[in-house]
């Protein structure tokens, strides 16, 4: 089975998504996948890679978030969730890092750690082979709006949404239209998403992150 994020290939949900409750909060046009801000966890789950990432509500700013603190360890969260792109393609977060890598590749193997990062994970269907995920990244040193194939499959691509020290300590909101990714970097129409994941990891570089994640939801627009 190809995986996106494994033990080896850590990029993949995959090979580990277990069927969980979902809990999603629909209003209208908006589909919730994370409310961090209510200090809600659940159904979010955690895989363990090398070492692991800790990851807690707290507050940063005068707002409730999700902290996300790394130090030489790579572990994710992920929750299950069916989303239809065709009805509400557009993915919505807030997000900020505490500090970027320095002098890393992130175009290869060595160099696959990042602040922060955003997963879609897309349905295989019966091809379970053809799974595939886009990576969005707060990238170290990447251009903003570039993407490139991950490091250990090219089933993963990675879009680098912001980029480099100049917004550390602030939070940033963030949408991007999804489905239009997925067009433009595989060149073909998507399955439904299957999961939705969170990363902060820095097992490849030996070095510290620290990220904060907020609220998470898709809309038609």
């Amino acid at each position: 089975m190809l995986n996106i994020w494994n033990r080896n290939l850590k990029k993949s949900l995959c090979s580990f998504l277990l069927l969980l409750p979902i809990i999603i909060f629909a209003d209208g046009e908006r589909i919730d996948v994370a409310r961090f801000s209510q200090g809600e966890t659940s159904g979010w789950k955690t895989k363990v890679f090398s070492g692991e990432t800790r990851y807690s509500t707290a507050s940063s700013s005068g707002r409730t978030a999700l902290h996300a603190s790394s130090s030489k360890a790579a572990s994710g969260l992920f929750r299950k969730i069916n989303i239809d792109l065709r009805k509400t393609p557009v993915l919505h977060w807030s997000w900020k890092v505490d500090n970027v890598l320095v002098g890393t590749d992130e175009r290869t193997k060595a160099g696959d750690d990042y602040p922060a990062r955003v997963y879609v994970v897309f349905s295989g269907g019966a091809a379970f082979w053809r799974t595939r995920a886009i990576n969005y990244v707060w990238s170290n040193n990447q251009p903003v709006n570039s993407h490139w194939p991950n490091a250990f499959t090219k089933n993963a691509q990675m879009i680098a949404v912001q980029s480099g020290p100049e917004r550390v300590g602030e939070w940033v909101k963030e949408q991007h239209d999804v489905l239009a990714d997925y067009r433009k970097l595989f060149g073909t129409e998507p399955n439904n998403v299957e999961a939705v994941a969170i990363m902060t990891d820095t097992d490849n570089t030996g070095a510290t992150a620290s990220a904060w994640y907020g609220d998470m939801w898709f809309s038609a627009q």
